[in-house]
This record gives C-alpha cells, structure tokens and sequence, in this order.
C-alpha cells in the first residue's frame, strides 16, 4: 500500500448538521459513497493512489466518520440522498465517476439518477437498488438488526460496527485490529449511533424509495460501469449480482472470489484499477 495523502478535511452545512468530506487531488473528480457502518476513511487506501490523477471526493454520511451526529434527525436514507445530491450540486461536479457499496449504493445513485449526463464512470461494489420487501432473507435482517433487539446491541454495546463488517469480510486480507477500529471508533458514545440502526430498519422501511429509484434505472445504463463484486459477502451475494448483470448487460462485472463486503479495504488495487479504467475512452 502506498502513503497514505495529508486528508483535507472539509464540512458542508446542513438543515441537520455539518457534513464532513474529503477533497483531495486536482482532475476528473471521483465520488466515493460509504455505506453501514463505515465512512470515508473506507477509501483513503484507494485516494491515496488515485489523487495524483484524480480530484477524489469521499463523504461521511450525517451520524458517521467525523460528521456531526444529531440525535433529533431521522437518518432515512432518502434523506441522506438528499444531503449529497445537496453538496455535489454545491461543488457543480462533472466527468463524474462515482465509487458506491453498501447504502452508498441508493444514496450515490439517486445523484446519478437525476443527472446521467453528470456522469463518466461508475464502480457498483457489493449494493442493491430496489426493494427487498419480499425476501425472506433482508426481512429478517432487517426486522433483527433494526428492530428492539438489534437497536439495543447497537446503542448499548455498539454491537454493529463490532460484528458485522468483521462477520462480511473475505480471505484476501487479514482481519485486524487496525481495520476494526475504522469502524467501531468513530461512535464511542451511545447517542451517536442511530443512523447505525437506523439503517437495516430501512432494508424494509424504505422499500417504496428503493422503489422508485429501480423505476428509473434505464437512466444508468448509458454510463460506463464496472460491477466489482466481492463474492464472500454474506450481505449481497451472487443473486443480488445476478440482477444488476441483467439491469446492466453492458457492464463490465469482476468477481472477487475472496472478497467480502468491502472491495475498497480489501482489494484495493482492483477497486483503484476499476476507477481508472472507466470513462477513459469518453474522456478521450
């Protein structure tokens, strides 16, 4: 791994709270979208490599990494969309490519969604973009995770960022106690860490605008992308990349055989040759 670049720190304001984001490097700009329970720390790896070539713009959702943590607002992921689409329309992006797992899937791509011709690239890692409503298998989760018990374990002992992420990780890279710490130590205090149970509440909860944005989906298909998928994940397994491949026949797909949920910390290298990959031929 490379040296890791001097993080510029930055904040945009919010209705609800100063969202924090990294902006590092000068050139096509690329959008990294985190999802549960991680933050932009998720991609300072792969920034490090891609900042001398790239302008690299990573957030941290409202209730993660160093943004702030209101305890009054209600962390729907619409409304997470709506804080991004609020800071890209702010910095006037364009030649985008956007890098999104997890939430930052729905979150990332409502952006790209309502501005297509916006976008260069896409990298789609371990995500989904419709609802889940009728699977037995996210309703559970969902129910669990977001539910009494779930929100309890989490609020009480910071239950998700603990066990999930090391429970999703692949063979590739060792587990350590370096990476968990990017996802337990940026909510030490139980009021932080709604928008983590808050979140699988929504798997279900937010069915009809996961929905929606599905409805819609005919507007990413112009767009160059690359499916980077970690096939160890015990989130969004082969199925879940089985409909993207049939959403998204043009795209290229990538199968990380030993890889879990998080190709950005555990693959680094192919996430960063994906990036640079997509959209050269437009910019050319």
């Amino acid at each position: 791994m490379s040296e890791q670049p001097a993080r510029k720190h930055k904040t945009f304001d919010l209705p609800a709270g100063q969202m924090h984001y990294l902006d590092i490097g000068t050139g096509s700009p690329v959008v990294f979208v985190h999802g549960n329970p991680s933050s932009s720390a998720e991609f300072v790896p792969a920034i490090a490599e891609l900042s001398s070539s790239h302008r690299c713009i990573a957030v941290d959702h409202l209730g993660f990494g160093h943004s702030d943590k209101p305890t009054d607002w209600d962390y729907l992921p619409a409304h997470h969309a709506d804080n991004l689409a609020a800071l890209l329309d702010a910095l006037d992006l364009r030649d985008v490519t956007m890098v999104v797992g997890d939430w930052g899937g729905p979150i990332g791509l409502s952006w790209v969604l309502d501005h297509p011709e916006r976008v260069t690239g896409l990298v789609i890692t371990n995500t989904w973009l419709w609802s889940v409503r009728r699977s037995a298998y996210y309703r559970g989760f969902s129910w669990f995770m977001g539910g009494p018990i779930g929100r309890a374990l989490t609020t009480r002992f910071n239950f998700f960022a603990a066990q999930v992420p090391k429970r999703a990780w692949g063979t590739r890279t060792p587990w350590s106690a370096t990476i968990a710490a990017e996802f337990t130590g940026v909510h030490t205090r139980p009021n932080e860490r709604r928008g983590m149970w808050v979140f699988p509440r929504e798997i279900i909860g937010s069915s009809d605008w996961l929905a929606s944005l599905w409805d819609r989906r005919a507007n990413l298909r112009g767009i160059e992308t690359v499916l980077l998928w970690g096939m160890m994940d015990i989130a969004f397994r082969a199925d879940i990349l089985k409909i993207w491949q049939e959403a998204l026949p043009a795209a290229r797909v990538e199968h990380l055989d030993d890889v879990g949920h998080f190709p950005a910390l555990e693959a680094t290298d192919r996430l960063v040759a994906a990036v640079r990959s997509v959209g050269e031929s437009r910019r050319d």
